[in-house]
């Protein structure tokens, strides 16, 4: 090719950067611009292609990359970018030519090695793949290392893996692959999560066309709980892989929990389209459908997920938890055959165990339904880490910390905001309920089991070097650090209120222990506790298999252990806010709607309103186990259920005695 002179050497540096930046006009403009009086110039012709397939217009690239090799046809990264542009017509067959023609012309070419191994692989000639990339590694020593690095990581040699690819890294600071490589080694070890995250934006900035790396990044974003990041990462991933069923479904996860819910229904669907055959995005796109109370649909897709994946107890177990359904007896003999299978997950027979106690209990088949719940509860209790004399202790704590002195010592503290009101208490109690409720009325938004009050209450000991941890570091805060605190969760849980009413709910059950972090923070938030029937509450708990926490709830024991701990620190909290707390009791809402919901209005300051007597017909999202029976009218079916089971919740009789003959007599009767 002919030397250029300085200036158009300029020109053309200046088209490239701009390129690089995005600004694919403005190269297009340059190329042009200098073809029309040098049209033999294969840097510019080059350039325009590279511009065009940017802006996906392949066949214009492949007609000026066709038009250069007529100008100088043993130039190999012409033949190496006409085999691009054919890979990403499709056209794998003439790729691999084009490929293997630039290789000839210049074997150390990395790049055509490597993207030639992809186009044998997209074509299934894994037999040719081997020596193609052992081509590139030949050529590429950064490459070759960031191989060895990825070989390490494959074969779980990690600390062999992070200290290769730190190698890599320090030889070329911007090799990319791997940043991507050294990100997945912390990410699979869960730890390094801030260091995985850094690597993979840095990885993106250096290369914003590095769709992997994306891919990873979303992931690593979710984890990190950073979701609206993460939904703009999987945003960009499917800008850069439009047909990519696994970044539509990636987009689903991030607007799933962030809460967009219809969002989270679109691109799962999109994902479905590409790829029908996924039994994971059947089953997450069932969650969202059953979440908007779109039942009917969401039957379809779980059962879709089972027939991708018959021994997939999770989606059983989903349609299970729609509490109004009922299997079909060929679903049941299904599930009972699975739980024969040795191959079995012990996650997965879990999941089959509770999903077939739903089934024997619609049939009246107590003792059978019991036997499941039983083995299920007994098998995922080995799943989990709960230690019961650290909870008791925790409690303990809490309300050493939490006196009167303390509320005396700081009345009047605190975010004066008078939004939220917390619906709280043990899993399984009617919150749900209530939450329908209250979210009936028209100056009240619904939103969703918020975790920021924990986490913020319980973040107080981070970063501390006396590692003094919560509740303890509530002894060092001032009246302004609890007005920061109360803003500081205000502002957290902002992007959940769409509605723009004056009030929202934060309906987490496991708040029930910082109640008095939040009258410190949140001096006027409404605090409703809500309550069943002990016998009935811890049955209702030992019958769900939760999707995450609630670890007391899988041994019998240890379950009434709780209970009696959470009566225990209620009565604290009663003691210590005289006033300052609704009791709510499932039955007496369930018997006497009227009265119940009158007074629950009173207690929030709102004004009643009748269609807070028709909550069910209130159309909202709701993710809780409880979504189905709520959208229906009041039923009396649930009451006293623990009758049934006798003998097997003989011992909870007995273990909480004493707090059953304190409820009110409504309660009481109605549980007998």
């Amino acid at each position: 090719m002919n030397q250029l002179d300085p200036a158009t050497q300029q020109a053309l540096a200046e088209a490239f950067k701009s390129l690089q930046q995005g600004n694919t006009q403005n190269t297009l403009s340059v190329c042009e611009e200098y073809l029309l009086t040098s049209p033999s110039s294969v840097p510019h012709l080059q350039l325009l292609a590279h511009a065009l397939i940017k802006q996906n217009q392949l066949d214009a690239a492949k007609e000026k990359i066709t038009f250069a090799l007529t100008v100088t046809p043993d130039y190999a990264p012409l033949h190496e970018d006409l085999g691009s542009i054919l890979a990403l017509s499709g056209d794998f067959d003439s790729a691999i030519h084009s490929f293997r023609r630039a290789i000839d012309i210049d074997p150390r070419l990395p790049s055509a090695h490597k993207k030639l191994s992809q186009a044998l692989l997209a074509t299934g000639r894994t037999e040719e793949i081997d020596e193609a990339f052992e081509g590139y590694l030949d050529h590429d020593d950064d490459a070759a290392l960031v191989a060895a690095g990825a070989e390490h990581w494959r074969s779980d040699r990690l600390a062999d893996a992070e200290a290769t690819l730190k190698k890599a890294l320090r030889k070329n600071p911007n090799n990319v692959d791997a940043m991507r490589f050294l990100a997945m080694v912390y990410h699979g070890q869960n730890r390094k999560l801030s260091d995985a995250e850094a690597l993979l934006r840095n990885a993106t900035r250096i290369a914003p066309d590095f769709h992997q790396a994306f891919n990873n990044l979303g992931k690593v974003l979710i984890d990190n709980g950073k979701w609206q990041d993460a939904i703009q990462c999987y945003q960009k991933l499917v800008e850069l892989k439009p047909n990519d069923d696994t970044a539509w479904a990636g987009l689903g996860r991030s607007f799933t929990l962030s809460g967009r819910i219809e969002q989270a229904i679109g691109a799962y669907e999109k994902s479905l389209t590409l790829n029908d055959q996924s039994p994971s995005v059947h089953l997450a796109y069932a969650h969202m459908l059953k979440t908007v109370g779109k039942q009917e649909e969401a039957l379809i897709a779980y059962r879709r997920a089972i027939h991708y994946k018959p021994e997939l107890g999770e989606s059983y177990w989903s349609m299970a938890n729609l509490k109004i359904f009922q299997f079909k007896p060929t679903e049941i003999t299904a599930m009972e055959d699975q739980l024969q299978s040795k191959d079995l997950s012990t996650s997965a027979r879990v999941h089959f165990h509770f999903s077939l106690g739903k089934a024997y209990e619609d049939q009246k088949d107590y003792e059978a339904a019991w036997l499941h719940y039983d083995r299920g509860n007994e098998k995922q209790r080995t799943l989990i880490d709960y230690d019961p004399v650290e909870n008791e202790v925790y409690l303990q704590n809490i309300q050493k910390v939490f006196n009167a002195k303390r509320f005396a010592d700081f009345a009047g503290a605190g975010h004066q905001a008078p939004d939220p009101i917390f619906i709280l208490g043990l899993p399984r109690s009617g919150s749900t309920l209530i939450e329908q409720i209250l979210a009936s009325h028209s100056q009240v938004e619904g939103t969703s089991e918020l975790p920021n009050i924990a986490s913020i209450a319980t973040g107080t000991g981070k970063y501390r070097h006396d590692r003094l941890l919560y509740p303890h570091t509530t002894n060092t805060l001032t009246r302004r650090d609890f007005a920061a605190y109360g803003k500081e969760y205000l502002q957290q849980i902002a992007h959940h209120r769409v509605e723009g009413t004056p009030f929202f709910i934060d309906k987490m059950p496991n708040n029930f222990p910082h109640i008095g972090w939040i009258k410190l923070t949140l001096p006027n938030a409404k605090i409703i506790n809500t309550r069943r029937h002990p016998i009935d509450s811890c049955l209702g708990a030992y019958k769900q298999l939760f999707a995450k926490g609630q670890h007391f709830t899988y041994d019998k024991l240890e379950l009434a252990e709780f209970y009696r701990s959470y009566v225990d620190i209620m009565k604290h909290w009663h003691e210590v806010l005289p006033g300052q707390i609704l009791d709510v009791h499932y039955e007496d809402t369930v018997m006497d709607l009227d009265t119940q919901v009158r007074r629950i209005l009173d207690f929030c300051g709102l004004e009643f309103e009748e269609q807070c007597l028709r909550f069910y017909q209130t159309e909202r999202a709701i993710k809780t186990a409880s979504s189905e029976q709520v959208r229906q009218p009041i039923y009396r079916g649930a009451l006293g259920l623990w009758k049934q089971y006798g003998k097997q919740v003989k011992d909870w009789e007995v273990e909480l005695e004493d707090i059953i003959l304190q409820l009110p007599d409504s309660v009481r009767q109605a549980s007998h």
